[in-house]
C-alpha cells in the first residue's frame, strides 16, 4: 500500500489502482486528500476528522465514493452526503473500494466527564495497517505492521501514546493528530516516543507518502 499522511489524522491510502481515505478533517489537505477517492473512511464526527462540506464537494464531482463511518455519524451528514454513506460499527468487516477493512472500538476518549463521548471507530486496513482515530482502542487479535499513534490533543497524555504503541505491537509507527503542538512540543513528544515506544516511530510530513 502507498500511504501519504495530510496534516493532522488524514490518510489516503491507494492500492490495486484504488483510493481509500481516512479522516479528511478541517485541518488537514482534505481536497487533495479525497482527489479521486473511492472510499472515505470516517472514525468519527468532530471537524478535524470530517470536513463535512469538502467531502459533500467530492461527491459532486465523483458520486461513486462511497462513505463507511459510524451510524451517528452517518446521520448526523445524511442530508449532506445524499444517500453515500453505509452505517459501520465496532465488529464489522466490509471492503472499501478493493481493501478489507475491519472496525474496532466504540467511544472517544474521554476528554472532560463533562463533555459527552462521542462515537468513535478505529479501522485495521488491509489486515495490517491501524487508524485508531481519536481512542487508544487496541485492535485484540490483529497482526498490526503500520500504526498510526496520536500525539496531541485534549483528550490524551504523552504516556498514554507510549503505552498505546507497546500494547499494539507494530512494526512501525508514525504520529497522527500532530496538529497541536508547536515545533518544540512535537520535538520533545517524538524524542520520547523514538526512546520509549518499542516500535520504529517517524513524525511524517504533511503531503509525505511510505510504502507500508
Amino acid at each position: 500500500m502507498r500511504v501519504t499522511k495530510f496534516s493532522h489524522s488524514c490518510l489516503r491510502i491507494e492500492h490495486d489502482d484504488a483510493v481509500v481515505v481516512i479522516d479528511p478533517g478541517v485541518w488537514s489537505e482534505s481536497e487533495r486528500a479525497l482527489d479521486g477517492a473511492d472510499a472515505v473512511l470516517l472514525t468519527h464526527e468532530h471537524a478535524d476528522h470530517v470536513d463535512a462540506d469538502r467531502l459533500a464537494d467530492a461527491l459532486a464531482k465523483r458520486p461513486s465514493i462511497t462513505i463507511h463511518a459510524h451510524p451517528d455519524v452517518v446521520d448526523k451528514f445524511a442530508a449532506q452526503w445524499e444517500g453515500a454513506a453505509v452505517p459501520v460499527t465496532s465488529g464489522h468487516a466490509f471492503t472499501a473500494a478493493n481493501l478489507l477493512v475491519r472496525a474496532y472500538g466504540g467511544l472517544h476518549a474521554v476528554i472532560h466527564p463533562e463533555i459527552p463521548q462521542v462515537a468513535n471507530l478505529g479501522f485495521l486496513v488491509n489486515e495490517s495497517l491501524y487508524h485508531p482515530g481519536d481512542s487508544f482502542d487496541v485492535p485484540e487479535g490483529a497482526n498490526v505492521e503500520t500504526l498510526f499513534v496520536p500525539i496531541s490533543g485534549p483528550w490524551l497524555k504523552l504516556a498514554e501514546s507510549i503505552d498505546f504503541v507497546r500494547a499494539v505491537k507494530p512494526r512501525r509507527a508514525y504520529a497522527m493528530h500532530d496538529c497541536l503542538f508547536n515545533e518544540q512540543g512535537l520535538a520533545l513528544t517524538d524524542a520520547h516516543m523514538t526512546a520509549r515506544s518499542g516500535a520504529e516511530y517517524a513524525r511524517l510530513a504533511a503531503g509525505s507518502t511510505v510504502e507500508v
